[in-house]
Parts: C-alpha cells; structure tokens; sequence
C-alpha cells in the first residue's frame, strides 16, 4: 500500500491525513478532528474521543467498528497507532459531536439529503445541478455538454452490466479499467498518475478529445454487452476490450492526421485549455 504522508489546515489547526494510492482514499487523524470542532488539545481529544467510542459502541454504531488505525507522527515526534476516518466516516462522526463548529456540516449533509430525495422524484434536477456546478468551476459550456452526454453513456453501460449480471461496484472498476486500457493504453489509476489526480474523478479531468474517446469506447462496449449477452466476468471483460479497441482505432487516427497525442496530461488545472478543442500539451506515449 503505498501510502503519503500528509498535515491538512483546518481553521490553522493541524489535522494529521494520509492517502492511500490502493483505495485511493485520504484517511484522517480521528483525535486530530475532534480536538478542531472541540477546540480542545491533543490529550482533551484523546479522551473525548475514547468517551465518544464507548458511546457510539453501546448504541451498537458500525463507525467504531470499522474504523482502523494508521501509523502517525504524534505530538511528542514518535510514530504512532492512531484511529482514523475516511471522508464517508468523518462525515457520520461529526454528526454524533455536539459543537457549534459541527453546525455547518451538520447542515450541509442535511441540505445534500434533501437534494438527493429531489432528484430522486426528478431525475432533471440532478442535470440542472451538475450543470450548475461545471459552470462554477469555470468548465466552457461546450466542454459541459460533452461531460453531461459522457455521465448518460456511462448510466447505459453500467445499466447493461447490470442486467448482465454485474452488480458490484468492485467490478464495476475492473471492467473500467479494461475499458480504460484498451483505448488508452493506461489502467483507470495510472491516468489519473499522469494527471496529477488522486480522490479527483478522471472524467472532470478530460480533455473534450479525451471525452469523446472514452465515450465512444463505453457506448461500443454497451452496444456489445446488449448484443452478446456476457454472463461470466472473464466474458465481460472480453467486451470490455472489444469497446475499447474502438476508441483505440479512433484515438489512432486522431494522432495520426493531427500530429498530437489524444492522452493528456492536462487536468482541471488547465481550466481553460480543458475547455478548448485539443489536448495541447499532451503527453506523448
């Protein structure tokens, strides 16, 4: 697992975090957190967060459970055993602390419910908020169309794996990453290493060219899942590459009349060239 190290601001207070490259996953500092929405010290924290557990454990909460510990620096500069928290963690812990500073986020994840409840009776509103938020970011419009069309071709893939009988998320990733492979001769994990990306989603950090591409190889491969009915993993994996040997041939022959390498380097960074025709300044395999 290889891990990087890493000191998080919040409010200038320290909280201790460490990315996890496998699960690509930043993990937290439990004590580190609570002493932040406490405002307590280290050792206040501690304790706090030892009484916290027992009490979590007596309501027969699963967050204590699965909550693991991770090798830190602590205060007095030694290497550690230290309880962290993944963000999905974070979040259902920082709803059992009783702080003013817990509010914000308290009524964020409230806000976030409501909004999922909404889009759940009007599918549209998602749309509408996706598009919004693009729009925030600094994404062009032309560049928004083509990752609004991108999230429909991925809905009607993972739909037919599904009626195909993939249903876990796990696989959901291996089939991806052949997808990912074929076309674009990288693993899902290493094109986000040739970005720069970690948690990021790869898709928000395509060119429009890379989009395209990578359109094309999940809608073939969907076209093909229809069409063949796999029912094995070692079957869907073989139209996994099937669909993306298309976009391989396409990206081919972009390279080929335009002189310029389809797979970039280019991340959200690079608002503007993202939103522009061409991956210039991509990276050449």
């Amino acid at each position: 697992m290889d891990k990087g190290n890493s000191v998080k601001l919040f409010e200038d207070r320290r909280v201790r975090a460490e990315w996890d490259a496998e699960k690509e996953e930043w993990y937290f500092s439990v004590v580190d957190v609570i002493g932040v929405l406490t405002d307590n010290d280290y050792q206040t924290g501690r304790k706090y967060w030892n009484k916290l557990k027992q009490r979590l454990s007596e309501e027969g909460s699963e967050l204590v459970t699965n909550c693991h510990q991770l090798k830190m620096i602590a205060p007095d500069g030694k290497k550690r055993m230290t309880d962290v928290a993944d963000t999905e963690q974070l979040l259902r812990l920082i709803q059992s602390i009783p702080s003013p500073k817990a509010e914000p986020f308290k009524m964020w994840l409230a806000q976030i419910g409501r909004e999922r409840i909404d889009e759940t009776a009007d599918p549209e509103l998602a749309i509408d908020r996706a598009l919004e938020t693009y729009l925030k970011k600094g994404y062009s419009r032309n560049w928004i169309n083509q990752r609004l069309k991108s999230i429909e071709v991925r809905k009607e893939l993972t739909d037919e794996w599904e009626k195909h009988g993939v249903t876990d998320k796990r696989d959901f990733a291996i089939l991806t990453d052949e997808i990912t492979r074929a076309w674009a001769g990288r693993t899902t994990r290493q094109y986000k290493e040739l970005k720069g990306l970690k948690k990021e989603s790869l898709r928000d950090n395509m060119t429009n060219v890379e989009l395209v591409l990578n359109m094309l190889a999940e809608v073939t491969t969907a076209d093909i899942t229809r069409q063949d009915g796999p029912e094995t993993m070692t079957e869907h994996k073989g139209v996994a590459r099937r669909g993306g040997s298309v976009a391989k041939a396409a990206r081919l022959q972009y390279e080929k009349q335009t002189g310029k390498s389809a797979v970039s380097a280019l991340n959200a960074k690079n608002i503007k060239k993202l939103g522009g025709a061409g991956p210039e300044g991509a990276d050449d395999e």
